[in-house]
């Protein structure tokens, strides 16, 4: 679900990991433990005689319990890890393209399945403006008439001058044969089923694609059709289609009923390689294979999910046979040395792969308590360090990034230039870049006005000129994470490296709840930091470049929801977004677009990346398969091709 927005406390794990290296998952409510059940049929049975494997059981142990495998709702990695073995796709990573599963093929402009129509729009119409957001239609409001891709063609809509505007459309077709883990069909319905409750507030707390979409509906038994709001073409146009959900079962309920029941929270339905037969809670989830998946059979007849949180404990239990493997959801970064020399000896099998998040340091640029009015003074507001763009590059070119990285994850990483990884197809390799360079960071700082006025290098500088600065103001920053051992580790290099520069550092560490509370108190959504280092979840398409408009700051009028808690505000920024956010990934202007917004962050710098985080996981030696490489794709994506190899 790309537009998740991790960083609000609503949502919790998919964006922001504010625990260490692989998330813990909330915590689970106290339902009484599932009876086993019959194994249930699944997906189309293949006419094969083919003869099933001899049964086997693979046992996978999480970091975590999951809260709920209702899948609207089941955001945390350790549920979707579950799950991934539950439905198969509908749609599966490759690098930074699709494959598709369930649905025949995806939708193109080249084959088709995606069309954009001018349309006529008058008063009273839902559209959405030229600042991307929904409104309804009245004079003087600005939209962008058809055509228009840019901030400068917008006009002001007037009920007495004719205007049209663009509305996509996105055709998606099921293959034939499909069926449920009971044998019954599935069918478009079933999309339009999940679609609902995708856009039922009582379920979803993301609400930004219906919010833009104008209609969800069934052509024909195998087909469903999305179309957005005039105004609104969408670059991640593939993502709009819901997955189904079985409305033959589910439809009778109530959302909130159906989110709190049993056979929705505890055993979903599906219809991919395995069936969730039972949940011990505190213990285990024990799955089934599917005997008429639709796919390759796979070699384990049993699969079992345990709860093993403590990583020692974990590897433990991996060594004497109690765990197959163990899951990216342990936190194994601290015993990443040990690993290495079991695998080195043969007794266990180490993967790790990079994500796709990163690790940033966010920069206070505008604390909340700059909302009324910036007051500076012994008893006033904090000094204004990152008002100058050149002390902000300074920080970058003082953090010895490339040093911690190696210091916590060896060479399985790299640092990154920008938000944007270097796999994507929108990174712009020309943007600007901060490699370690104190004696560069020293010389922005003192143009800035920081002076070494005690002649001593090993104390923080002092502000002499520096704008907004009470003259005297020492160059000490608070530094706020949470308080596990890589971040530890990553905080002590960086007031190593910062003290070259001049800067002083002084290390707030905190448990995830304190320092991800919701604002105005919580330390991150409450704007209170100088610096704050934290895990940032990427997408898998275009950019996520509205995290960082104005809008997306948490403030008290949009009771502290919102994902730039930096503060960084620049209208320059906000109009080159919205122009990205309007093209086609085909669209020969798309790459200069997105070029233009990373080049603005890079300059800018509301958050500077880190490192690039890395997904750890460890197995029995002898076990083989199709492991994911790709950042996104869950570690179960395609579990029904693992087996025992010689």
């Amino acid at each position: 679900m790309r537009r998740l927005i991790w960083l609000l406390p609503l949502l919790g794990a998919l964006l922001l990991a504010a625990c260490g290296p692989q998330n813990a998952a909330p915590a689970t409510k106290t339902l009484p433990p599932t009876a086993p059940s019959p194994a249930a049929t699944m997906l189309p049975a293949a006419e094969t005689s083919t003869p099933l494997p001899q049964p086997q059981t693979l046992t996978i142990c999480l970091g975590s319990e999951p809260a709920t495998l209702f899948p609207p709702q089941a955001t945390d990695r350790v549920a979707r890890t579950v799950l991934a073995a539950v439905y198969d796709g509908p749609l599966e990573h490759e690098g930074f393209s699709w494959q598709p599963t369930i649905l025949e093929t995806l939708p193109s402009l080249e084959n088709g399945a995606v069309t954009i129509e001018r349309v006529p729009v008058q008063v009273g119409d839902e559209v959405i403006g030229a600042d991307g957001r929904p409104v309804t239609l009245d004079d003087g409001v600005l939209v962008r008439p058809a055509g228009c891709r840019e901030a400068a063609c917008a006009v002001a809509f007037d009920r007495e001058q004719p205007l049209e505007m663009e509305q996509m459309q996105v055709v998606f077709r099921l293959r034939a044969g499909l069926r449920w883990a009971d044998g019954a069909p599935l069918t478009a319905a079933d999309s339009v089923y999940a679609w609902s409750l995708r856009a039922s507030p009582a379920i979803s707390a993301d609400l930004y694609l219906p919010d833009r979409t104008a209609d969800y509906r069934q052509l024909d038994e195998r087909t469903v059709v999305w179309v957005g709001k005039p105004g609104f073409i969408d670059p991640q146009y593939e993502d709009n289609f819901a997955s189904p959900l079985p409305a033959h079962l589910w439809a009778e309920m109530e959302p909130q009923a159906l989110a709190d029941s049993e056979q929705a929270a505890r055993r979903p339905l599906g219809w991919g390689a395995y069936v969730v037969d039972e949940w011990i809670p505190g213990e285990r989830i024990v799955l089934q294979r599917n005997p008429i998946y639709a796919g390759e059979a796979p070699f384990f007849a049993t699969l079992v999910f345990r709860f093993t949180p403590d990583p020692n404990q974990a590897i433990a239990d991996l060594l004497d046979g109690q765990c197959d493997l163990l899951d990216e959801s342990i936190p194994l970064a601290g015993q990443l040395d040990l690993l290495q020399e079991m695998e080195a000896d043969g007794r266990l099998r180490l993967r790790a792969r990079t994500a796709l998040t990163m690790e940033v340091l966010a920069l206070g640029i505008r604390p909340a308590a700059y909302d009324d009015g910036y007051q500076p003074g012994p008893f006033g507001d904090r000094p204004d360090y990152f008002g100058d763009v050149r002390v902000r590059q300074a920080l970058a070119y003082c953090l010895d990034r490339q040093r911690a990285a190696e210091a916590v994850w060896g060479g399985l990483t790299y640092v990154p230039d920008t938000l944007v990884p270097p796999s994507s197809p929108f990174y712009d390799p020309a943007t600007p870049t901060y490699p370690y360079d104190p004696q560069k960071g020293r010389e922005l700082l003192d143009a800035a006005g920081w002076k070494d006025l005690d002649g001593d290098p090993s104390t923080p500088l002092t502000a002499w000129s520096a704008v907004g600065v009470p003259q005297g103001t020492p160059l000490t920053l608070q530094y706020w994470t949470t308080d596990t051992a890589f971040r530890r580790q990553t905080a002590a290099v960086f007031a190593e490296s910062l003290a070259a520069c001049g800067i002083g550092l002084e290390i707030n560490l905190l448990p995830p709840e304190e320092l991800f509370a919701d604002g105005p108190e919580g330390v991150i959504f409450g704007r209170r930091f100088d610096l704050a280092e934290f895990a940032l979840g990427t997408l898998e398409g275009p950019p996520p470049c509205y995290w960082y408009e104005q809008e997306s700051i948490p403030t008290i009028e949009n009771n502290w929801l919102g994902v730039n808690v930096s503060g960084y505000a620049s209208d320059t920024y906000d109009a080159a977004c919205r122009q990205a956010l309007t093209l086609l990934p085909d669209d020969e202007r798309a790459l200069d677009a997105w070029a233009r917004v990373q080049q603005l962050l890079a300059r800018d710098l509301p958050v500077i990346p880190l490192h690039a985080r890395v997904y750890l996981s460890a197995s029995r030696a002898d076990l083989c398969g199709d492991f994911p490489q790709d950042g996104f794709a869950m570690l179960t994506e395609r579990i029904e091709s693992w087996r025992l190899c010689p």
